[in-house]
C-alpha cells in the first residue's frame, strides 16, 4: 500500500513526529492545517515547513537529510569579496533589513528560475508571512542600487535560529550579497546557523551542507531556546568589514 502523509485538521495545532515523514517524496509529513501564525511557528520550531503549489492543499515537509549553513562555514570567494569591497565605495549601493518585506517576497515569487515553472509563493503564503513579519517573526534582506531593489531574501526567526525561505537576484551576486550581509549580522547577534532546507548548488557553493534530521532537530532545539526578541530588524554592524575579515579567515584556513 502506498504511504500517505497525515491529514491535519485546523485545530488543534499538532504535527505528527517528523520521523514518520515519507521518504518518497523526501520529507513530506502532512497536509492540511492552516497558514496561521500559530501553525507556522509551531512547524518551524519542530523543523517543519510549508511548501505547496497553488492547486494543492497545504503540504508540510521535514526532509532528511537537511541542508544547513553554519555561519562559520560561509564561503565568500575572492571574486565575491572583491565585488563587495568595490560596492562599498559606491554611495548608490546599500543593504537593509526589514525595509521592504512584501516586495522581497513578491520578487522571490516572480523571478524566473531554472527547472521551475510557476511559484509556490502564493497569495496565501504572501499574506501569512506578511502577518508574521508585522509581528516580528519574519524578516527580509534588501540589496539596493540607485534606490532600486536588485536582490534579497526572506525567512523566519525563532530564538537564535534563522530559517531561510527564498532569495532572488536581478543583478549578478545580489542574492549572495544578501546572504553574506545577513550572516554577518546574525553572527554578531549570536546565531550560529541558517536552515537552508533543501540542497541547491547555489547554496552549496556558499558553504551549505547536509546533516541528518536527528542532528538538525537537536541543534534546532538548542537555538530556538536562546531568547531573542521578535521585532523589526536593523543592520547594527559594518557587515562589509565583517565579511572581508571572514573571507580572509576562511582563505587562511583553506590554505593552511
Amino acid at each position: 500500500m502506498t504511504k500517505m502523509p497525515f491529514w491535519l485538521d485546523p485545530k488543534p495545532v499538532v504535527f505528527p513526529p517528523t520521523h514518520l515523514a515519507l521518504s518518497d517524496p523526501d520529507g513530506l509529513l502532512a497536509m492540511g492545517g492552516a497558514l496561521t501564525q500559530e501553525w507556522i511557528l509551531q512547524a518551524y520550531s519542530k523543523g517543519i515547513f510549508p511548501w505547496f503549489n497553488p492547486d494543492e492543499p497545504i503540504l508540510w515537509w521535514s526532509p532528511n537529510p537537511r541542508s544547513v549553513l553554519f555561519i562559520e562555514d560561509l564561503k565568500i570567494r575572492r571574486s565575491l569579496r572583491k565585488t563587495i569591497k568595490k560596492l562599498a565605495n559606491m554611495p548608490e549601493f546599500k543593504v537593509t533589513l526589514d525595509r521592504n518585506f512584501v516586495d522581497v517576497m513578491q520578487n522571490c515569487a516572480s523571478i524566473e528560475r531554472k527547472d521551475q515553472a510557476g511559484t509556490w509563493i502564493t497569495d496565501e503564503m504572501l499574506h501569512a508571512y506578511t502577518k508574521l513579519h508585522q509581528n516580528g517573526h519574519a524578516h527580509s534582506v534588501e540589496v539596493w542600487m540607485n534606490d532600486k531593489l536588485v536582490g534579497g531574501l526572506y525567512g523566519i526567526a525563532i530564538g537564535k535560529m534563522f530559517f531561510g525561505e527564498s532569495m532572488f537576484a536581478k543583478t549578478t551576486d545580489a542574492s549572495k550579497i544578501a546572504l553574506v550581509a545577513l550572516a554577518m549580522q546574525l553572527k554578531a547577534w549570536g546565531f550560529t546557523m541558517i536552515d537552508t532546507q533543501i540542497k541547491t548548488e547555489h547554496l552549496k557553493s556558499m558553504g551549505a551542507g547536509l546533516i541528518s534530521r536527528t542532528v538538525f532537530e537537536a541543534l534546532l532545539q538548542q537555538q530556538i531556546q536562546q531568547p531573542f526578541e521578535a521585532k523589526t530588524w536593523q543592520m547594527e554592524i559594518d557587515w562589509i568589514a565583517a565579511a572581508v575579515a571572514h573571507s580572509y579567515y576562511q582563505n587562511a584556513i583553506n590554505e593552511a
